[in-house]
Protein backbone atom coordinates (compact mmCIF):
# COMPACT_ATOMS: atom_id res chain seq x y z
CA UNK A 1 0.00 0.00 0.00
CA UNK A 2 1.38 3.33 -0.84
CA UNK A 3 2.05 5.84 1.80
CA UNK A 4 -0.02 8.22 3.22
CA UNK A 5 -0.18 11.50 1.24
CA UNK A 6 0.74 14.81 2.01
CA UNK A 7 -2.72 16.33 2.64
CA UNK A 8 -3.69 13.46 5.39
CA UNK A 9 -0.43 14.27 7.39
CA UNK A 10 -1.96 15.59 10.98
CA UNK A 11 -1.89 19.56 11.58
CA UNK A 12 -3.00 21.55 14.55
CA UNK A 13 -4.93 20.98 16.29
CA UNK A 14 -3.80 18.77 18.86
CA UNK A 15 -5.95 16.01 20.72
CA UNK A 16 -5.64 18.46 23.42
CA UNK A 17 -6.63 21.70 21.62
CA UNK A 18 -9.51 19.23 19.96
CA UNK A 19 -10.80 18.98 24.11
CA UNK A 20 -11.03 22.25 25.11
CA UNK A 21 -12.45 23.63 21.94
CA UNK A 22 -15.11 20.80 22.84
CA UNK A 23 -15.25 21.73 26.30
CA UNK A 24 -16.03 25.08 25.43
CA UNK A 25 -18.59 24.63 22.93
CA UNK A 26 -20.51 21.85 25.86
CA UNK A 27 -20.11 25.03 27.57
CA UNK A 28 -22.25 27.36 25.26
CA UNK A 29 -24.51 24.07 25.17
CA UNK A 30 -25.00 24.45 28.68
CA UNK A 31 -25.58 28.06 28.50
CA UNK A 32 -28.40 28.49 26.18
CA UNK A 33 -29.91 25.54 27.86
CA UNK A 34 -30.08 27.22 30.86
CA UNK A 35 -33.64 28.96 28.91
CA UNK A 36 -34.38 25.97 26.49
CA UNK A 37 -35.47 23.12 27.65
CA UNK A 38 -35.20 19.87 25.90
CA UNK A 39 -34.18 20.06 21.78
CA UNK A 40 -30.81 18.00 22.60
CA UNK A 41 -30.54 16.98 19.08
CA UNK A 42 -31.75 20.33 17.75
CA UNK A 43 -29.06 21.93 19.56
CA UNK A 44 -26.10 19.72 18.63
CA UNK A 45 -27.03 20.60 15.14
CA UNK A 46 -26.99 23.92 15.25
CA UNK A 47 -23.16 24.02 16.59
CA UNK A 48 -22.36 20.81 13.77
CA UNK A 49 -23.92 24.04 11.27
CA UNK A 50 -22.26 26.81 13.03
CA UNK A 51 -18.04 24.65 13.06
CA UNK A 52 -19.08 23.11 9.49
CA UNK A 53 -19.95 26.42 7.93
CA UNK A 54 -23.27 25.08 6.99
CA UNK A 55 -26.97 26.18 6.86
CA UNK A 56 -29.79 24.68 9.05
CA UNK A 57 -33.43 24.06 7.15
CA UNK A 58 -35.72 23.52 10.50
CA UNK A 59 -39.50 21.99 10.53
CA UNK A 60 -41.61 21.80 13.59
CA UNK A 61 -44.76 23.83 14.80
CA UNK A 62 -45.28 27.01 15.91
CA UNK A 63 -44.34 27.38 19.81
CA UNK A 64 -40.87 25.39 20.42
CA UNK A 65 -38.76 27.63 21.13
CA UNK A 66 -36.94 27.92 17.88
CA UNK A 67 -36.40 31.83 17.94
CA UNK A 68 -35.21 31.34 21.48
CA UNK A 69 -33.25 29.09 20.80
CA UNK A 70 -30.95 31.19 18.09
CA UNK A 71 -31.59 34.62 19.91
CA UNK A 72 -30.15 32.49 22.99
CA UNK A 73 -27.34 31.20 20.99
CA UNK A 74 -26.04 34.63 19.78
CA UNK A 75 -26.26 36.04 23.18
CA UNK A 76 -23.78 33.27 24.18
CA UNK A 77 -21.40 33.74 21.42
CA UNK A 78 -21.81 37.34 21.90
CA UNK A 79 -22.79 37.22 17.85
CA UNK A 80 -25.58 39.57 15.72
CA UNK A 81 -28.85 38.01 15.62
CA UNK A 82 -31.66 38.88 12.96
CA UNK A 83 -35.24 37.51 11.94
CA UNK A 84 -36.80 37.98 9.09
CA UNK A 85 -40.63 37.03 8.92
CA UNK A 86 -41.11 36.12 5.74
CA UNK A 87 -44.18 37.22 4.01
CA UNK A 88 -45.90 37.04 0.79
CA UNK A 89 -45.43 40.91 -0.04
CA UNK A 90 -41.51 40.94 1.31
CA UNK A 91 -39.22 42.23 -1.33
CA UNK A 92 -35.56 41.06 -1.78
CA UNK A 93 -34.39 44.65 -0.24
CA UNK A 94 -35.84 44.24 2.68
CA UNK A 95 -33.55 41.60 3.45
CA UNK A 96 -30.55 42.46 1.21
CA UNK A 97 -30.56 46.68 2.02
CA UNK A 98 -31.10 49.50 -0.82
CA UNK A 99 -29.88 52.92 -1.88
CA UNK A 100 -31.10 55.69 0.09
CA UNK A 101 -31.32 59.36 -1.94
CA UNK A 102 -30.22 62.09 0.89
CA UNK A 103 -32.10 65.34 -0.53
CA UNK A 104 -29.88 67.17 1.84
CA UNK A 105 -26.52 66.33 0.68
CA UNK A 106 -27.78 64.96 -3.17
CA UNK A 107 -25.66 61.59 -2.40
CA UNK A 108 -26.75 58.17 -2.42
CA UNK A 109 -26.02 56.01 0.78
CA UNK A 110 -26.17 52.21 1.32
CA UNK A 111 -28.62 50.89 4.08
CA UNK A 112 -27.50 47.14 5.02
CA UNK A 113 -30.14 44.69 5.51
CA UNK A 114 -30.74 42.90 8.37
CA UNK A 115 -29.06 39.50 6.45
CA UNK A 116 -25.89 41.37 8.09
CA UNK A 117 -26.00 39.03 10.93
CA UNK A 118 -24.26 35.89 12.29
CA UNK A 119 -27.45 34.30 13.10
CA UNK A 120 -30.03 34.82 10.73
CA UNK A 121 -33.44 33.07 11.07
CA UNK A 122 -35.93 33.24 8.06
CA UNK A 123 -38.86 32.35 9.64
CA UNK A 124 -41.03 30.81 7.63
CA UNK A 125 -39.42 30.89 4.50
CA UNK A 126 -41.69 29.10 2.37
CA UNK A 127 -44.03 32.32 2.53
CA UNK A 128 -42.17 34.40 0.55
CA UNK A 129 -42.30 34.78 -3.33
CA UNK A 130 -39.20 32.91 -5.43
CA UNK A 131 -37.41 36.10 -6.31
CA UNK A 132 -36.78 36.76 -2.33
CA UNK A 133 -36.37 33.40 -1.47
CA UNK A 134 -33.31 33.17 -4.35
CA UNK A 135 -31.89 36.21 -3.22
CA UNK A 136 -31.25 34.70 0.28
CA UNK A 137 -30.18 31.77 -1.53
CA UNK A 138 -27.78 33.67 -2.83
CA UNK A 139 -26.13 35.71 -0.14
CA UNK A 140 -25.95 32.04 1.57
CA UNK A 141 -23.74 30.72 -0.90
CA UNK A 142 -22.14 33.58 -1.91
CA UNK A 143 -21.68 35.07 1.73
CA UNK A 144 -21.74 38.54 0.56
CA UNK A 145 -24.88 40.81 -0.65
CA UNK A 146 -24.53 43.20 -3.90
CA UNK A 147 -25.73 46.54 -3.85
CA UNK A 148 -26.05 49.03 -6.77
CA UNK A 149 -22.65 47.15 -7.89
CA UNK A 150 -21.07 47.51 -4.23
CA UNK A 151 -20.66 44.01 -2.84
CA UNK A 152 -20.60 43.90 1.15
CA UNK A 153 -19.22 41.00 2.85
CA UNK A 154 -21.37 39.88 5.67
CA UNK A 155 -20.43 38.83 9.37
CA UNK A 156 -17.99 35.65 10.00
CA UNK A 157 -19.45 33.33 11.95
CA UNK A 158 -23.30 33.49 9.48
CA UNK A 159 -25.20 30.45 9.72
CA UNK A 160 -28.59 30.67 8.30
CA UNK A 161 -31.82 28.71 9.93
CA UNK A 162 -35.01 28.57 8.13
CA UNK A 163 -38.02 27.63 9.21
CA UNK A 164 -41.10 25.67 8.12
CA UNK A 165 -44.18 25.34 8.92
CA UNK A 166 -45.48 22.01 8.42
CA UNK A 167 -49.00 21.97 9.28
CA UNK A 168 -50.36 24.99 7.06
CA UNK A 169 -50.03 24.92 3.35
CA UNK A 170 -52.54 28.09 2.49
CA UNK A 171 -50.56 30.95 1.44
CA UNK A 172 -46.95 29.32 0.91
CA UNK A 173 -44.31 29.02 -1.95
CA UNK A 174 -42.81 25.54 -1.16
CA UNK A 175 -38.98 25.76 -2.15
CA UNK A 176 -37.70 24.12 -5.19
CA UNK A 177 -35.45 20.79 -5.01
CA UNK A 178 -32.29 23.06 -6.23
CA UNK A 179 -33.03 25.63 -3.73
CA UNK A 180 -33.09 23.09 -0.44
CA UNK A 181 -30.49 21.69 -1.68
CA UNK A 182 -28.49 24.64 -0.36
CA UNK A 183 -29.31 24.02 2.92
CA UNK A 184 -26.60 21.44 4.96
CA UNK A 185 -29.30 19.70 6.85
CA UNK A 186 -32.83 19.70 7.87
CA UNK A 187 -34.11 19.18 11.04
CA UNK A 188 -37.25 18.01 12.23
CA UNK A 189 -37.95 19.81 15.49
CA UNK A 190 -40.88 17.93 18.20
CA UNK A 191 -42.86 18.39 20.70
CA UNK A 192 -41.36 18.59 23.81
CA UNK A 193 -42.30 15.71 26.68
CA UNK A 194 -44.84 16.20 29.25
CA UNK A 195 -41.98 16.30 32.22
CA UNK A 196 -39.70 18.90 29.43
CA UNK A 197 -43.25 20.89 29.19
CA UNK A 198 -43.49 21.13 32.76
CA UNK A 199 -40.16 22.55 33.19
CA UNK A 200 -40.63 25.61 29.63
CA UNK A 201 -43.46 26.67 32.19
CA UNK A 202 -42.58 26.75 35.26
CA UNK A 203 -39.33 28.48 33.82
CA UNK A 204 -41.63 30.94 31.41
CA UNK A 205 -43.72 31.86 34.31
CA UNK A 206 -41.28 32.53 37.21
CA UNK A 207 -38.25 35.23 36.82
CA UNK A 208 -36.64 35.23 33.28
CA UNK A 209 -33.77 33.64 33.16
CA UNK A 210 -30.10 34.88 32.16
CA UNK A 211 -27.51 33.33 30.39
CA UNK A 212 -23.60 34.70 29.81
CA UNK A 213 -21.47 35.38 27.63
CA UNK A 214 -19.33 31.92 26.97
CA UNK A 215 -17.00 33.17 23.96
CA UNK A 216 -16.62 35.19 21.06
CA UNK A 217 -17.26 35.47 16.88
CA UNK A 218 -13.37 35.66 16.90
CA UNK A 219 -12.84 32.46 18.97
CA UNK A 220 -15.80 30.82 17.62
CA UNK A 221 -14.06 31.63 13.85
CA UNK A 222 -10.74 30.07 15.21
CA UNK A 223 -12.81 27.12 16.55
CA UNK A 224 -13.93 26.69 12.49
CA UNK A 225 -10.47 27.06 11.08
CA UNK A 226 -9.43 24.05 13.53
CA UNK A 227 -12.47 22.18 13.03
CA UNK A 228 -11.87 21.97 9.13
CA UNK A 229 -8.50 20.66 9.87
CA UNK A 230 -9.68 17.53 11.31
CA UNK A 231 -8.66 14.04 9.80
CA UNK A 232 -11.49 12.67 7.66
CA UNK A 233 -9.97 8.79 6.42
CA UNK A 234 -10.73 7.80 2.80
CA UNK A 235 -12.32 4.98 3.95
CA UNK A 236 -15.06 7.20 5.61
CA UNK A 237 -15.26 9.50 2.54
CA UNK A 238 -15.90 6.69 0.47
CA UNK A 239 -18.69 5.34 2.42
CA UNK A 240 -20.90 8.89 2.26
CA UNK A 241 -19.95 8.61 -1.81
CA UNK A 242 -21.63 4.98 -1.46
CA UNK A 243 -24.71 6.23 1.17
CA UNK A 244 -25.12 9.05 -1.73
CA UNK A 245 -25.23 7.30 -4.73
CA UNK A 246 -27.70 4.45 -3.22
CA UNK A 247 -30.16 7.24 -3.57
CA UNK A 248 -29.80 8.05 -6.93
CA UNK A 249 -28.89 4.12 -7.78
CA UNK A 250 -30.24 2.00 -5.27
CA UNK A 251 -30.50 -1.04 -7.66
CA UNK A 252 -26.65 -0.83 -7.74
CA UNK A 253 -26.40 -1.09 -4.11
CA UNK A 254 -28.87 -4.38 -3.56
CA UNK A 255 -31.79 -1.73 -2.90
CA UNK A 256 -33.77 -2.05 -5.83
CA UNK A 257 -37.12 -2.26 -4.67
CA UNK A 258 -36.64 1.37 -3.31
CA UNK A 259 -36.46 2.30 -7.14
CA UNK A 260 -39.98 3.06 -7.47
CA UNK A 261 -40.00 5.09 -4.30
CA UNK A 262 -37.38 7.50 -5.64
CA UNK A 263 -37.63 10.52 -7.99
CA UNK A 264 -34.43 11.71 -7.45
CA UNK A 265 -31.81 11.53 -5.54
CA UNK A 266 -29.06 13.37 -3.64
CA UNK A 267 -26.78 15.85 -5.35
CA UNK A 268 -22.75 15.76 -4.79
CA UNK A 269 -23.57 18.94 -2.29
CA UNK A 270 -25.55 16.43 0.34
CA UNK A 271 -21.91 14.28 -0.11
CA UNK A 272 -19.75 17.07 1.04
CA UNK A 273 -22.54 18.02 3.45
CA UNK A 274 -21.50 14.25 4.94
CA UNK A 275 -18.53 14.62 5.13
CA UNK A 276 -18.22 18.18 6.93
CA UNK A 277 -20.89 17.37 9.29
CA UNK A 278 -19.26 13.98 10.68
CA UNK A 279 -16.04 16.40 10.87
CA UNK A 280 -17.66 19.12 13.05
CA UNK A 281 -19.65 16.00 14.76
CA UNK A 282 -16.25 14.59 15.53
CA UNK A 283 -14.41 17.82 16.76
CA UNK A 284 -17.64 18.28 18.89
CA UNK A 285 -17.45 15.30 20.85
CA UNK A 286 -13.63 16.17 21.13
CA UNK A 287 -11.53 13.96 18.94
CA UNK A 288 -9.54 15.51 15.43
CA UNK A 289 -10.58 12.76 13.64
CA UNK A 290 -13.89 11.06 12.06
CA UNK A 291 -15.59 8.05 12.56
CA UNK A 292 -17.97 6.05 11.19
CA UNK A 293 -20.67 6.64 13.87
CA UNK A 294 -19.89 10.25 13.30
CA UNK A 295 -21.09 10.08 9.57
CA UNK A 296 -24.26 7.68 10.56
CA UNK A 297 -25.51 10.28 13.06
CA UNK A 298 -25.42 12.76 10.70
CA UNK A 299 -27.08 11.21 7.46
CA UNK A 300 -30.85 11.69 8.07
CA UNK A 301 -30.00 15.17 8.77
CA UNK A 302 -28.15 15.54 5.11
CA UNK A 303 -30.18 13.34 3.22
CA UNK A 304 -34.08 13.96 4.23
CA UNK A 305 -34.33 16.75 2.38
CA UNK A 306 -32.40 16.51 -0.60
CA UNK A 307 -34.78 12.67 -1.86
CA UNK A 308 -37.98 13.44 -4.30
CA UNK A 309 -39.93 10.29 -3.13
CA UNK A 310 -42.02 9.67 -6.21
CA UNK A 311 -45.81 9.62 -6.44
CA UNK A 312 -46.04 5.79 -5.60
CA UNK A 313 -44.10 6.78 -2.36
CA UNK A 314 -46.75 9.21 -1.32
CA UNK A 315 -49.23 7.12 -2.11
CA UNK A 316 -48.00 4.50 0.43
CA UNK A 317 -47.00 7.11 3.10
CA UNK A 318 -43.52 6.42 2.72
CA UNK A 319 -40.79 9.35 4.13
CA UNK A 320 -37.81 9.98 3.69
CA UNK A 321 -36.58 9.01 6.99
CA UNK A 322 -37.58 5.38 6.29
CA UNK A 323 -36.06 5.11 2.98
CA UNK A 324 -33.03 6.52 4.71
CA UNK A 325 -32.74 3.97 7.17
CA UNK A 326 -33.11 1.11 5.06
CA UNK A 327 -30.20 2.63 2.80
CA UNK A 328 -28.19 2.63 5.97
CA UNK A 329 -28.54 -0.88 7.11
CA UNK A 330 -28.12 -2.23 3.69
CA UNK A 331 -24.91 -0.38 3.28
CA UNK A 332 -22.45 -1.08 5.94
CA UNK A 333 -19.66 1.75 7.25
CA UNK A 334 -15.84 0.80 6.65
CA UNK A 335 -14.08 -1.33 9.92
CA UNK A 336 -11.10 -2.30 9.99
CA UNK A 337 -9.50 -0.23 7.81
CA UNK A 338 -10.23 2.58 9.58
CA UNK A 339 -7.59 1.56 12.51
CA UNK A 340 -4.67 2.56 11.09
CA UNK A 341 -5.92 5.52 9.54
CA UNK A 342 -6.70 6.77 13.36
CA UNK A 343 -3.15 5.84 14.00
CA UNK A 344 -1.84 8.34 11.04
CA UNK A 345 -3.53 11.07 11.83
CA UNK A 346 -2.73 10.87 15.83
CA UNK A 347 0.50 10.65 14.68
CA UNK A 348 3.21 13.40 15.34
CA UNK A 349 3.77 14.90 11.78
CA UNK A 350 7.45 14.36 10.72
Amino acid sequence: MSSTPAQWQPTEPGPKTCEQEAALMEQVLYEVKKVVVGQDLFLERILVALLAQGHLLIEGVPGLAKTLTVNTLAQVIQGQFSRIQFTPDLLPADLMGSRIYNQKTGDFSTMLGPVMANLLLADEINRAPAKVQSALLEVMQEKQVTIAGESHKVPRPFVVMATQNPIETEGTYPLPEAQVDRFMMKVLVDYPTEQEEFTVVHRMTGPAPTVSAVTDTASLQRIQAHCRLGYVDPALMQYAVQLVAATRFPERHGLADLQRFLGMGASPRATIGLVEGARALAYLRGRTYAMPQDLIDIVPDVLRHRLVLSYEALAEGMTSDQLIARILQTIKPPTQALHHHVQVAQAPAA
